[in-house]
């Protein structure tokens, strides 16, 4: 049987993402495949897309997250049934050591064929029961995103109520979900971006100040309204923000860093670092121990996926140019039939 996919034959922009029919997957023991009806976006697909270091053997299927109905079960699976909601943890095989991933560690989506498709394989342990009340595209929209969030707040920064967050570039998926959970664990947390409509939405989700970064005096700004900095910063953008969260940390401060949108080389006083006892972190994904504790939150409502979009798997083109031009505020969904 056949099933309709995008994939990536050659390295390029958006027009490399070529809609087309391979068969449909079989589980093996231990995996379950699942009939997607939802794929969401993640800046990583454009790396993989774009970057000879990420890429894959060719042709694959990107995607990293998706939601769907379980479709095969494979031997040895029995939490699981044909038929079943679920929702995919695309951190594949982390391992036992919650404090880093296992050799075998890799992220659904490249090197493994990914959510881009009408059915995708992956191994059973990383499917979960669906949210309820959430619709397929909301719950493609937060396990990577959300899982990301999670460790670097929750585990790497260890955020503690009535500390202060920065976030730079507040419109991003994984930056709504920094928001929520950093409110969730009590803290204040302020942020920027290019946009002031991005600014007041990431306000309705608890954004405590902001300034667009379009202003030279936006670090003062930030400054200013968090009462003389902050106590974590955390970064997903790279070369661009990554000496400005290190000058906005309070003696003590932390950053946790994951991110090289804009690049993956800087340079640093490291007088800064050691005379203000700062630290710096590094953080990937997360366990699937720390997907259930993001999931539980999700299960009461107390984080919520934002969508910015929804396109047909057939515009995947032009759902990867929204990301690229930096349009969205949430998530951009796939939607499959």
């Amino acid at each position: 049987m056949a099933m309709q996919a995008i994939r990536i034959h050659q390295l390029g922009g958006p027009e490399v993402l070529q809609l087309e029919e391979i068969p449909t997957p079989t589980p093996g023991p231990g995996e379950v495949v699942v009939a997607l009806r939802a794929a969401a976006l993640n800046r990583r697909d454009i790396l993989v897309r774009t970057r000879q270091e990420w890429a894959p053997q060719m042709p694959f299927v990107p995607g990293s997250d998706g939601a769907g109905v379980v479709a095969a079960v494979g031997a040895g699976v029995h939490h699981v049934r044909e038929g079943d909601a679920v929702v995919i943890c695309p951190s594949l095989w982390w391992g036992d050591d919650e404090e880093r991933p296992s050799e075998r560690f890799e992220i659904l989506g490249g090197p493994s064929d990914g959510t881009y498709a009408q059915y995708v394989r992956i191994p059973a342990e990383n499917v979960f029961a669906k949210p309820a009340h959430l619709s397929f595209a909301e719950a493609a929209a937060f396990p990577l995103a959300g899982l990301t969030a999670w460790r670097a707040l929750i585990t790497r920064a260890r955020i503690r109520p009535g500390e202060r967050l920065f976030i730079p570039g507040i419109g991003s998926g994984v930056a709504t979900f920094l928001i929520q959970i950093a409110r969730l664990a009590g803290a204040q947390v302020y942020g920027t971006s290019g946009s002031a409509d991005k600014l007041q939405r990431a306000m309705a989700l608890g954004l405590s100040g902001g300034a667009l970064y379009t202003d030279p005096n936006w670090l003062e700004q930030i400054r200013q309204q968090a009462g003389g900095g902050v106590e974590v910063a955390v970064d997903s953008v790279g070369a661009a923000t990554f000496d400005s969260c290190l000058q906005l940390l309070v003696p003590g401060g932390r950053l946790v860093t994951f991110g090289v949108t804009t690049g993956a080389t800087t340079s640093l006083d490291i007088r800064l670092v050691y005379r203000r006892q700062l630290s710096i972190l590094g953080t990937t994904m997360g366990s699937l121990k720390e997907f259930r504790g993001l999931l539980a939150v999700i299960h009461r409502g107390e984080v919520k996926p934002v969508i910015d979009s929804t396109f047909p798997l057939a515009a995947a083109a032009e759902a990867h140019r929204r990301m690229e031009n930096h349009a969205q505020f949430g998530k951009i969904v796939l939607e499959i039939a």
